[in-house]
């Protein structure tokens, strides 16, 4: 990790610099267009020969020969697979579900209409989107908790049908645990297709998999691109990137817990994002050398040490104000609030997806079982965006009748500002209203 000791105001705009660069991992021209063009190629590709090209890019990328008509998992096949979730494992999935359930059911906004006095109307109508589309990583790990977190919301908002595309990486199926949350979150149709071939099938569909109108779910920066390359023929969540994690520390901290909040990102992937800013230089050594301790015993310690390499700064403050500041200027995915007075810190924060506050809120909490939705943010989009809610699966129609009485009264306002910008025909729609009432 490197170490920044911020001691004049020449220093701090080097750590802005630094920082700005980290966060929002520039990468290099070359290698993207290369990325560009293999992704493009891929989507066209299954555009035009849709089942045939899906079976032929998950046998080149993901080492399994499928034949036409196993890309979906039928019922038979998914409940094979759920006989050897543990008990156990299902109950602790059931308990997250409800969770994410009640928290997200509490955000919905409804439609609503208000009568005027001279008739008129006007209001929003709230529907679901009427098809979603998940993706749910698989390779390096496996994650029940990105189908729930993906698929409940939409359950919540209402979308009929959800479709799941997960790559076959667990002995030429989905891994069983993500079975058993698909089905306990409500997924209508699962399929064992992933990476860019996953998504073009969802955004164009083929003789198997129907498209849909949205596609959300986290992915590796290939799936990634192909997200942002379809958006327009279909909404996506998010152009994810690496997990994030900025710690706020002060004294009182727990190094141990400031360290395991850095690990913890950092084996999410070599490009995870990892920074601790704090203004104690004693809490900031201590944090670093247990994170030298247990990286080299961490089963992904290779992954750990690239991304903190690459990725992962202490940053030593003259004050905590400072480091509220750059945390602001991070906009991370995550943000945990190690201080002694962890409220009052965080609300000076303004950018960031999710907030843990206090010694005892791992960012694990929110990754799992606390209700909020673990798909974030990231690369500083927390300045304008959001967490995945149920209300992204929703749309908003907009209502509106007039009475005769108030297109009497509005009339010569709209046909002044039709003229003004030169719609003729805009202002004669009106005109041609009050001359027949007339």
């Amino acid at each position: 990790m490197k170490f920044f000791e911020i001691t004049s105001s020449e220093h701090l705009a080097e750590v802005k610099q630094y920082i700005l660069a980290t966060a929002e991992r520039v990468g290099d021209g070359g290698p993207q267009k290369e990325r560009r063009k293999s992704v493009e190629a891929i989507i066209e590709d299954v555009r035009a020969r849709g089942d045939a090209a899906l079976l032929e890019y998950t046998e080149r990328f993901d080492h399994v020969k499928l034949e036409p008509g196993q890309i979906e998992l039928d019922e038979a096949k998914i409940a094979e697979a759920l006989a050897v979730v543990p008990k156990r494992v299902i109950a602790m999935l059931e308990r997250a579900h409800e969770h994410i359930r009640a928290f997200h059911a509490k955000n919905l906004r409804e439609s609503w209409e208000e009568s005027l006095p001279d008739g008129s109307m006007y209001g929003q109508r709230i529907t679901p989107i009427e098809t979603a589309g998940v993706y749910v990583p698989g390779g390096k790990a496996f994650y029940p908790s990105s189908v729930l977190m993906n698929i409940v919301p939409a359950r919540v908002a209402g979308v009929k049908t959800i479709i799941m595309v997960s790559p076959p990486s667990f002995r030429g199926s989905i891994h069983p645990a993500v079975l058993a949350a698909a089905r306990l979150a409500g997924a209508t149709r699962v399929f064992r297709v992933g990476g860019v071939q996953a998504i073009a099938a969802l955004a164009y569909g083929t003789e198997t998999i129907p498209p849909v109108v949205k596609i959300t779910g986290p992915g590796n920066a290939y799936v990634t691109l192909a997200k942002a390359l379809v958006r327009g023929i279909v909404d996506i969540d998010s152009e994810a990137g690496p997990s994030e994690v900025v710690v706020l520390a002060d004294k009182t901290a727990n190094p141990n817990h400031v360290a395991a909040e850095l690990l913890a990102q950092a084996e999410h992937d070599e490009e995870a994002l990892c920074l601790l800013f704090t203004p104690s230089k004693k809490l900031a050594e201590a944090v670093m050398k247990r994170v030298e301790e247990r990286m080299r015993v961490l089963s992904r310690a290779a992954i750990i040490e690239k991304a903190l390499g690459n990725f992962g700064a202490v940053v030593v403050t003259p004050d905590m104000e400072t480091a509220i500041e750059l945390a602001n200027l991070a906009a991370p995915e995550h943000l945990s609030v190690q201080t002694e007075y962890a409220p009052r810190d965080a609300d000076k924060i303004v950018n960031a997806g999710a907030i843990m506050l206090g010694a005892m809120t791992p960012v694990a909490v929110g990754d799992y079982y606390a209700g909020p939705n673990h798909i974030l943010p990231t690369m500083r989009r927390a300045r304008y965006a959001s967490p995945l809610s149920a209300d992204d699966f929703r749309k908003v129609t907009n209502i509106m009748q007039y009475s005769r009485e108030r297109l009497m009264r509005d009339a010569h306002d709209i046909e002044e500002l039709a003229t003004l910008e030169g719609l003729e025909a805009h202002a004669e729609s009106v005109t041609v209203r009050i001359r027949d009432v007339r």
